[in-house]
């Protein structure tokens, strides 16, 4: 919060810029974004983000780095809705459960891009280079460990089939996610709703074909 006279106390100012960084995203995409505009927002100097940030990109890992915990979190909430709704049946098997917890993240991957669009248009359309940023790295860690869960309970622990198969789940729900985004499918909250269950659909359907998707080499 900005203190007296529109000053920010040390270490508010970092999270502030965040926050500014996302708004300035929501409104013109992530490649027009700047920092120069993120700081006329909060009313502080140009130069003030950089006791902070080394450039854009540092501060756009930061907006990437907060997207991947919602990210996570979406995900993870999708997934053990369903669980909680396999836990129900009379009978749980550990593979269906991993298949429905699976599609239910692709699912929830176009939720992500239509409800969370700045943080997701940070994500994937930044040019953000992981190696540069490790807490980036670190961050995609808990995506990527319920995504691998899932895939590898479906495919009974065969890591390759497993690569493959969650190559796939991710290439097509990204495809419904950009589209959504996009306006293809129109807009509005029926349509985020229509998009997502499309997404979920064709998980289960590649799940159900995944000895379909092994080629030869």
């Amino acid at each position: 919060m900005p203190a007296k006279g529109g000053r920010y106390h040390h270490g508010d100012l970092q999270s502030a810029l965040v926050d500014a960084a996302i708004g300035v995203i929501a409104e013109r995409g992530v490649r027009d974004f700047s920092m120069a505009e993120a700081s006329r927002r909060l009313g502080v100097t140009t130069a003030a983000p950089y006791r902070h940030f080394a450039d854009r990109d540092e501060l756009l890992a930061a907006v990437a780095t907060r997207a991947l915990t919602v990210f996570a979190t979406m995900l993870s909430t999708a997934a053990d809705a369903d669980a909680a709704a396999d836990a129900d049946a009379d009978t749980v098997d550990s593979a269906n459960t991993s298949a429905e917890r699976l599609a239910a993240m692709a699912g929830a991957y176009v939720r992500f891009a239509a409800q969370q669009r700045p943080l997701f248009d940070t994500l994937f359309n930044s040019g953000l280079d992981k190696s540069r940023h490790p807490e980036l790295q670190r961050a995609w860690e808990p995506v990527d460990t319920l995504l691998t869960t899932a895939v590898l309970g479906v495919c009974d622990g065969d890591a390759v089939a497993a690569e493959v198969l969650s190559d796939a789940i991710e290439a097509s729900a990204h495809g419904y996610a950009m589209l959504l985004n996009d306006g293809e499918y129109g807009r509005g909250a029926d349509v985020v709703r229509a998009t997502a269950d499309r997404a979920t659909a064709a998980a289960r359907a590649l799940i159900a074909g995944r000895r379909a998707l092994r080629t030869k080499a």
